[in-house]
Protein backbone atom coordinates (compact mmCIF):
# COMPACT_ATOMS: atom_id res chain seq x y z
CA UNK A 1 0.00 0.00 0.00
CA UNK A 2 0.90 3.37 -0.74
CA UNK A 3 0.32 5.78 1.42
CA UNK A 4 0.76 8.96 -0.53
CA UNK A 5 -1.85 11.31 -2.09
CA UNK A 6 -1.74 11.36 -5.70
CA UNK A 7 -2.01 14.57 -7.21
CA UNK A 8 -5.51 14.61 -8.23
CA UNK A 9 -6.02 13.24 -4.86
CA UNK A 10 -4.97 16.01 -3.12
CA UNK A 11 -6.55 18.82 -5.34
CA UNK A 12 -10.15 16.47 -4.77
CA UNK A 13 -9.38 17.65 -0.91
CA UNK A 14 -7.79 20.77 -1.47
CA UNK A 15 -10.59 22.23 -4.07
CA UNK A 16 -13.58 20.90 -1.89
CA UNK A 17 -12.30 21.75 1.66
CA UNK A 18 -11.89 25.82 -0.19
CA UNK A 19 -15.20 25.47 -1.19
CA UNK A 20 -16.53 24.59 1.65
CA UNK A 21 -14.70 27.19 3.69
CA UNK A 22 -16.41 30.05 1.33
CA UNK A 23 -19.48 28.82 2.19
CA UNK A 24 -18.51 28.66 6.10
CA UNK A 25 -20.89 31.50 6.98
CA UNK A 26 -23.55 28.84 6.38
CA UNK A 27 -24.18 27.49 9.19
CA UNK A 28 -25.35 23.82 8.80
CA UNK A 29 -28.74 24.39 10.62
CA UNK A 30 -29.71 27.09 8.19
CA UNK A 31 -29.28 24.42 5.37
CA UNK A 32 -31.14 22.02 7.58
CA UNK A 33 -34.30 24.18 8.18
CA UNK A 34 -35.16 24.32 4.49
CA UNK A 35 -37.68 22.14 2.93
CA UNK A 36 -35.22 20.04 1.38
CA UNK A 37 -32.65 19.61 4.19
CA UNK A 38 -29.74 21.00 2.83
CA UNK A 39 -28.92 24.14 0.52
CA UNK A 40 -29.52 23.47 -3.30
CA UNK A 41 -27.06 25.82 -4.11
CA UNK A 42 -24.27 23.93 -2.83
CA UNK A 43 -25.27 20.56 -3.95
CA UNK A 44 -25.62 22.34 -7.65
CA UNK A 45 -21.92 23.82 -7.37
CA UNK A 46 -20.73 20.41 -5.90
CA UNK A 47 -21.92 18.52 -8.61
CA UNK A 48 -21.06 20.95 -11.36
CA UNK A 49 -17.52 22.18 -10.04
CA UNK A 50 -16.28 19.18 -8.72
CA UNK A 51 -18.31 16.38 -9.90
CA UNK A 52 -18.67 15.15 -6.60
CA UNK A 53 -21.88 12.82 -6.77
CA UNK A 54 -20.13 11.39 -9.98
CA UNK A 55 -16.98 10.83 -8.58
CA UNK A 56 -16.73 7.15 -8.35
CA UNK A 57 -18.99 6.33 -11.36
CA UNK A 58 -17.24 5.21 -15.13
CA UNK A 59 -16.94 7.82 -17.15
CA UNK A 60 -19.66 5.88 -20.14
CA UNK A 61 -22.48 7.38 -17.31
CA UNK A 62 -21.08 10.62 -17.13
CA UNK A 63 -19.31 10.07 -13.89
CA UNK A 64 -15.52 10.91 -13.31
CA UNK A 65 -13.75 7.52 -13.31
CA UNK A 66 -12.41 7.57 -9.59
CA UNK A 67 -12.50 4.89 -6.92
CA UNK A 68 -14.51 4.71 -3.67
CA UNK A 69 -11.03 5.69 -2.43
CA UNK A 70 -11.32 9.52 -3.62
CA UNK A 71 -15.32 9.76 -2.75
CA UNK A 72 -14.27 8.98 0.64
CA UNK A 73 -10.93 11.02 1.08
CA UNK A 74 -13.88 14.09 -0.61
CA UNK A 75 -16.61 12.76 2.42
CA UNK A 76 -13.56 13.46 4.36
CA UNK A 77 -14.17 17.31 3.83
CA UNK A 78 -18.05 16.98 3.99
CA UNK A 79 -17.59 15.69 7.40
CA UNK A 80 -15.11 18.57 8.48
CA UNK A 81 -17.92 21.01 7.94
CA UNK A 82 -20.81 18.82 8.68
CA UNK A 83 -22.24 20.04 5.47
CA UNK A 84 -25.90 18.97 5.10
CA UNK A 85 -26.11 17.10 1.40
CA UNK A 86 -27.60 13.72 -0.27
CA UNK A 87 -23.91 12.98 -0.91
CA UNK A 88 -24.79 9.82 1.13
CA UNK A 89 -27.77 8.90 -0.26
CA UNK A 90 -26.47 9.08 -4.00
CA UNK A 91 -23.51 8.34 -4.41
CA UNK A 92 -22.79 6.28 -1.91
CA UNK A 93 -25.86 3.89 -1.36
CA UNK A 94 -28.17 4.32 -4.40
CA UNK A 95 -25.75 4.91 -7.43
CA UNK A 96 -23.28 1.93 -6.67
CA UNK A 97 -26.49 -0.55 -6.47
CA UNK A 98 -27.63 0.90 -10.12
CA UNK A 99 -24.43 0.29 -11.33
CA UNK A 100 -23.92 -2.93 -10.54
CA UNK A 101 -27.82 -4.63 -10.48
CA UNK A 102 -29.37 -2.54 -12.84
CA UNK A 103 -30.07 -3.64 -16.59
CA UNK A 104 -27.91 -1.85 -19.05
CA UNK A 105 -31.32 0.75 -19.64
CA UNK A 106 -31.52 1.35 -16.20
CA UNK A 107 -27.99 2.44 -15.77
CA UNK A 108 -27.61 4.56 -19.04
CA UNK A 109 -31.09 6.00 -17.93
CA UNK A 110 -30.15 6.79 -14.15
CA UNK A 111 -27.02 7.39 -13.83
CA UNK A 112 -25.59 10.03 -15.72
CA UNK A 113 -28.51 11.90 -14.35
CA UNK A 114 -26.92 10.95 -10.92
CA UNK A 115 -23.66 11.85 -11.89
CA UNK A 116 -24.63 15.49 -12.60
CA UNK A 117 -26.93 16.04 -9.62
CA UNK A 118 -29.76 16.72 -11.37
CA UNK A 119 -31.19 13.69 -9.80
CA UNK A 120 -30.71 12.77 -6.02
CA UNK A 121 -31.69 9.37 -4.78
CA UNK A 122 -31.52 7.18 -1.69
CA UNK A 123 -31.55 3.77 -0.41
CA UNK A 124 -35.14 2.58 1.12
CA UNK A 125 -34.86 -0.55 3.82
CA UNK A 126 -37.96 -1.69 6.09
CA UNK A 127 -38.18 -0.98 9.46
CA UNK A 128 -34.88 0.78 11.32
CA UNK A 129 -32.87 -2.64 9.35
CA UNK A 130 -30.64 -0.14 7.13
CA UNK A 131 -27.05 -1.44 9.04
CA UNK A 132 -28.07 -4.83 8.38
CA UNK A 133 -29.31 -4.47 5.12
CA UNK A 134 -25.62 -3.43 4.19
CA UNK A 135 -24.23 -6.44 6.71
CA UNK A 136 -22.42 -4.08 8.74
CA UNK A 137 -23.58 -5.43 12.00
CA UNK A 138 -24.09 -9.25 11.08
CA UNK A 139 -24.92 -11.48 7.96
CA UNK A 140 -27.58 -9.98 5.99
CA UNK A 141 -29.37 -13.08 4.70
CA UNK A 142 -32.05 -12.56 7.50
CA UNK A 143 -35.51 -11.66 7.44
CA UNK A 144 -35.45 -7.85 7.97
CA UNK A 145 -37.36 -7.22 5.10
CA UNK A 146 -40.09 -9.05 5.61
CA UNK A 147 -39.23 -12.55 5.40
CA UNK A 148 -42.79 -13.77 4.59
CA UNK A 149 -44.29 -12.32 7.67
CA UNK A 150 -46.34 -9.14 8.09
CA UNK A 151 -44.71 -5.98 8.25
CA UNK A 152 -41.50 -5.12 6.72
CA UNK A 153 -42.20 -3.79 2.69
CA UNK A 154 -43.66 -6.80 0.22
CA UNK A 155 -43.52 -6.93 -3.39
CA UNK A 156 -46.12 -8.24 -5.19
CA UNK A 157 -46.28 -8.98 -9.50
CA UNK A 158 -49.04 -7.68 -10.79
CA UNK A 159 -50.05 -6.96 -14.80
CA UNK A 160 -47.09 -4.68 -16.29
CA UNK A 161 -45.10 -4.39 -13.15
CA UNK A 162 -44.39 -4.93 -9.42
CA UNK A 163 -47.04 -2.97 -6.54
CA UNK A 164 -44.92 -1.93 -3.16
CA UNK A 165 -46.27 -2.24 0.37
CA UNK A 166 -44.93 -1.78 3.42
CA UNK A 167 -43.44 1.16 5.50
CA UNK A 168 -39.40 2.09 5.92
CA UNK A 169 -38.31 4.59 8.78
CA UNK A 170 -35.13 5.37 8.55
CA UNK A 171 -34.64 6.53 5.18
CA UNK A 172 -31.82 8.68 4.54
CA UNK A 173 -32.83 12.02 2.65
CA UNK A 174 -36.03 10.21 1.79
CA UNK A 175 -38.58 13.04 2.00
CA UNK A 176 -36.48 14.77 -1.11
CA UNK A 177 -34.68 12.31 -3.10
CA UNK A 178 -36.24 12.32 -6.45
CA UNK A 179 -35.68 8.20 -7.04
CA UNK A 180 -36.27 5.53 -4.39
CA UNK A 181 -34.38 2.27 -4.41
CA UNK A 182 -36.33 0.08 -2.05
CA UNK A 183 -35.50 -3.11 -0.71
CA UNK A 184 -38.78 -5.56 -0.83
CA UNK A 185 -39.78 -9.18 0.08
CA UNK A 186 -41.41 -11.04 -2.40
CA UNK A 187 -41.89 -14.83 -2.91
CA UNK A 188 -44.00 -15.80 -0.03
CA UNK A 189 -42.72 -17.92 2.84
CA UNK A 190 -41.59 -20.41 0.78
CA UNK A 191 -39.73 -18.78 -2.15
CA UNK A 192 -38.96 -16.12 0.48
CA UNK A 193 -36.36 -13.50 -1.48
CA UNK A 194 -35.30 -9.88 -1.09
CA UNK A 195 -35.21 -7.72 -4.14
CA UNK A 196 -34.53 -4.08 -5.22
CA UNK A 197 -37.55 -1.76 -6.58
CA UNK A 198 -36.88 1.76 -8.15
CA UNK A 199 -39.48 4.02 -7.16
CA UNK A 200 -40.10 7.68 -8.01
CA UNK A 201 -40.27 9.75 -5.25
CA UNK A 202 -43.63 11.56 -6.71
CA UNK A 203 -45.11 8.53 -7.41
CA UNK A 204 -48.72 7.63 -6.51
CA UNK A 205 -48.81 5.07 -3.78
CA UNK A 206 -45.77 6.93 -1.76
CA UNK A 207 -46.22 9.18 1.50
CA UNK A 208 -43.08 10.68 2.79
CA UNK A 209 -42.80 12.13 6.60
CA UNK A 210 -39.78 13.95 7.38
CA UNK A 211 -38.52 13.03 10.80
CA UNK A 212 -37.17 15.13 13.76
CA UNK A 213 -33.64 13.54 13.66
CA UNK A 214 -31.00 13.29 16.77
CA UNK A 215 -28.88 14.67 14.10
CA UNK A 216 -30.12 17.41 11.94
CA UNK A 217 -27.63 17.95 9.42
CA UNK A 218 -28.54 14.07 8.30
CA UNK A 219 -32.25 14.33 7.40
CA UNK A 220 -34.66 10.76 7.61
CA UNK A 221 -37.94 10.53 6.23
CA UNK A 222 -40.42 7.60 7.02
CA UNK A 223 -41.62 5.82 3.82
CA UNK A 224 -44.80 4.52 3.02
CA UNK A 225 -46.04 2.52 0.27
CA UNK A 226 -49.50 1.67 -0.53
CA UNK A 227 -49.54 -0.37 -3.83
CA UNK A 228 -46.61 2.13 -5.48
CA UNK A 229 -45.89 1.26 -8.43
CA UNK A 230 -42.26 0.01 -9.08
CA UNK A 231 -39.99 -0.89 -11.14
CA UNK A 232 -37.39 -4.30 -10.56
CA UNK A 233 -34.00 -3.16 -10.49
CA UNK A 234 -31.97 -5.46 -12.84
CA UNK A 235 -33.34 -8.91 -13.66
CA UNK A 236 -35.11 -11.11 -11.68
CA UNK A 237 -32.58 -13.72 -11.75
CA UNK A 238 -29.85 -11.60 -11.84
CA UNK A 239 -26.94 -10.90 -9.49
CA UNK A 240 -27.67 -12.00 -5.81
CA UNK A 241 -28.85 -8.95 -4.11
CA UNK A 242 -27.62 -9.82 -0.57
CA UNK A 243 -24.02 -10.28 -1.86
CA UNK A 244 -23.99 -6.44 -3.82
CA UNK A 245 -25.83 -4.39 -0.65
CA UNK A 246 -23.12 -6.13 1.68
CA UNK A 247 -20.32 -4.87 -0.72
CA UNK A 248 -22.14 -1.48 -1.20
CA UNK A 249 -21.96 -1.80 2.61
CA UNK A 250 -17.73 -2.39 2.87
CA UNK A 251 -17.69 0.86 0.21
CA UNK A 252 -20.04 2.69 2.27
CA UNK A 253 -18.58 1.97 5.89
CA UNK A 254 -14.91 3.17 4.53
CA UNK A 255 -17.02 6.28 3.60
CA UNK A 256 -18.34 6.83 6.56
CA UNK A 257 -15.24 6.18 8.20
CA UNK A 258 -13.35 8.83 6.49
CA UNK A 259 -16.42 11.21 7.22
CA UNK A 260 -16.31 10.90 11.20
CA UNK A 261 -12.76 11.35 10.76
CA UNK A 262 -13.13 14.88 9.32
CA UNK A 263 -15.53 15.63 11.77
CA UNK A 264 -13.69 14.66 14.64
CA UNK A 265 -10.71 16.52 13.65
CA UNK A 266 -12.29 19.54 12.88
CA UNK A 267 -14.18 19.30 16.44
CA UNK A 268 -10.70 18.79 17.49
CA UNK A 269 -9.46 21.59 16.25
CA UNK A 270 -12.30 24.20 17.28
CA UNK A 271 -11.51 22.73 20.24
CA UNK A 272 -7.64 23.64 20.73
CA UNK A 273 -8.63 27.13 19.23
CA UNK A 274 -10.77 27.68 22.46
CA UNK A 275 -8.34 26.57 24.90
CA UNK A 276 -6.00 28.55 23.65
CA UNK A 277 -7.37 32.09 23.97
CA UNK A 278 -9.75 30.91 27.31
CA UNK A 279 -7.90 32.33 30.18
CA UNK A 280 -8.62 30.97 33.80
CA UNK A 281 -6.40 32.10 36.68
CA UNK A 282 -4.36 34.77 34.58
CA UNK A 283 -3.51 32.44 31.87
CA UNK A 284 -4.70 30.25 28.39
CA UNK A 285 -6.24 27.04 29.77
CA UNK A 286 -4.62 25.33 27.02
CA UNK A 287 -1.58 25.88 29.36
CA UNK A 288 -2.67 23.75 31.92
CA UNK A 289 -1.27 20.02 31.94
CA UNK A 290 -4.23 18.51 32.40
CA UNK A 291 -5.94 20.06 29.56
CA UNK A 292 -3.11 19.40 27.29
CA UNK A 293 -3.29 15.51 28.14
CA UNK A 294 -7.05 15.30 27.51
CA UNK A 295 -6.53 16.53 24.06
CA UNK A 296 -3.26 14.89 23.52
CA UNK A 297 -5.15 11.81 23.99
CA UNK A 298 -7.94 12.55 21.51
CA UNK A 299 -5.05 13.45 18.96
CA UNK A 300 -3.60 9.77 18.97
CA UNK A 301 -7.35 8.41 18.95
CA UNK A 302 -8.16 10.53 15.89
CA UNK A 303 -4.96 10.17 14.40
CA UNK A 304 -5.16 6.02 14.57
CA UNK A 305 -8.68 6.44 13.30
CA UNK A 306 -7.84 8.31 10.09
CA UNK A 307 -5.07 5.65 9.45
CA UNK A 308 -7.49 3.31 9.74
CA UNK A 309 -10.10 4.98 7.83
CA UNK A 310 -7.89 5.81 5.26
CA UNK A 311 -6.83 2.32 4.94
CA UNK A 312 -10.21 1.07 4.77
CA UNK A 313 -10.86 3.43 1.76
CA UNK A 314 -7.64 1.78 -0.40
CA UNK A 315 -9.06 -1.44 0.72
CA UNK A 316 -12.25 -1.21 -1.12
CA UNK A 317 -11.18 -1.69 -5.06
CA UNK A 318 -9.00 -4.21 -3.79
CA UNK A 319 -11.34 -6.56 -2.66
CA UNK A 320 -10.60 -6.17 1.37
CA UNK A 321 -13.72 -5.55 3.36
CA UNK A 322 -12.30 -3.82 6.34
CA UNK A 323 -15.04 -1.00 6.23
CA UNK A 324 -17.03 -2.17 9.41
CA UNK A 325 -13.34 -1.78 11.41
CA UNK A 326 -12.49 1.25 10.63
CA UNK A 327 -16.23 3.37 11.06
CA UNK A 328 -15.74 1.74 14.53
CA UNK A 329 -12.48 3.05 15.63
CA UNK A 330 -13.82 6.45 13.78
CA UNK A 331 -17.06 6.89 15.64
CA UNK A 332 -15.12 6.10 18.92
CA UNK A 333 -12.76 8.73 18.07
CA UNK A 334 -15.56 10.56 17.05
CA UNK A 335 -17.26 10.68 20.15
CA UNK A 336 -14.66 11.10 22.37
CA UNK A 337 -13.67 14.18 20.72
CA UNK A 338 -16.69 16.06 20.31
CA UNK A 339 -17.16 15.17 24.05
CA UNK A 340 -14.38 16.58 24.99
CA UNK A 341 -15.43 19.61 22.97
CA UNK A 342 -17.70 20.24 25.22
CA UNK A 343 -16.09 19.46 27.94
CA UNK A 344 -13.40 21.87 27.46
CA UNK A 345 -15.36 24.50 25.96
CA UNK A 346 -17.05 25.15 29.57
CA UNK A 347 -20.58 26.85 29.80
CA UNK A 348 -20.36 27.69 25.96
CA UNK A 349 -20.03 24.38 25.12
CA UNK A 350 -23.51 23.18 26.00
CA UNK A 351 -25.27 25.91 24.46
CA UNK A 352 -27.59 25.49 21.54
CA UNK A 353 -26.23 28.35 19.70
CA UNK A 354 -22.09 26.40 19.61
CA UNK A 355 -21.77 24.57 17.18
CA UNK A 356 -19.82 21.69 19.56
CA UNK A 357 -23.38 19.65 20.05
CA UNK A 358 -23.49 19.47 16.75
CA UNK A 359 -20.39 16.88 15.88
CA UNK A 360 -21.81 14.72 19.27
CA UNK A 361 -24.91 14.03 17.76
CA UNK A 362 -22.90 13.14 14.29
CA UNK A 363 -21.26 10.55 16.27
CA UNK A 364 -24.43 9.23 18.29
CA UNK A 365 -26.79 9.55 15.10
CA UNK A 366 -24.42 7.37 13.16
CA UNK A 367 -23.88 5.03 15.28
CA UNK A 368 -27.48 5.15 15.94
CA UNK A 369 -28.07 4.19 12.10
CA UNK A 370 -24.96 2.15 10.83
CA UNK A 371 -24.56 0.26 14.10
CA UNK A 372 -22.84 0.90 17.45
CA UNK A 373 -19.44 0.54 17.64
CA UNK A 374 -19.16 -2.96 20.15
CA UNK A 375 -21.29 -4.42 17.59
CA UNK A 376 -19.63 -3.11 14.68
CA UNK A 377 -16.66 -4.86 16.10
CA UNK A 378 -17.98 -8.26 16.85
CA UNK A 379 -18.74 -8.78 13.33
CA UNK A 380 -15.48 -7.98 12.03
CA UNK A 381 -14.11 -10.34 14.90
CA UNK A 382 -16.77 -13.01 14.06
CA UNK A 383 -16.15 -12.28 10.00
CA UNK A 384 -12.37 -12.87 10.87
CA UNK A 385 -12.68 -15.96 13.15
CA UNK A 386 -11.26 -14.29 15.98
CA UNK A 387 -12.09 -15.68 18.94
CA UNK A 388 -13.38 -19.40 17.42
CA UNK A 389 -10.81 -22.32 18.95
CA UNK A 390 -8.39 -24.24 16.13
CA UNK A 391 -10.47 -27.05 16.91
CA UNK A 392 -13.85 -24.77 15.45
CA UNK A 393 -11.87 -23.61 12.63
CA UNK A 394 -11.35 -27.33 11.81
CA UNK A 395 -14.40 -28.62 11.69
CA UNK A 396 -15.41 -24.91 9.74
CA UNK A 397 -13.40 -26.06 6.97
Amino acid sequence: MDASFTPEQDEIRRTLRELLRQRRGREPRTAVDTPAGYDPALWTALAEQLGLPGLALSEAYGGVGCSVTELALACEEVGRALCPSPLLGTAVLAAPLIAALGTEAQRAGLLPRLASGALTATLAVPGTALATALALTGANGGDWAGGGRAGGVQARRVQGGWRLYGQADQVLDGHSAGLLVVAAHTGGFARSRTLLFLVPGDAAGVVRVRQTALDATRSQARLQLREAEAELLGEENGRDVLAALAAVGAGAAAVLACEAVGAADRALEQTVEYVRQREQFGRAIGSFQAVKHRLADVYVGVQAARSAAYYAAWAVPHGERVGGLALAQALEALRTASAEGIQLHGGIGFTWEHQAHLYFKRAAGDELLFGPVHRLRAHAADTARLFETSERREVAV
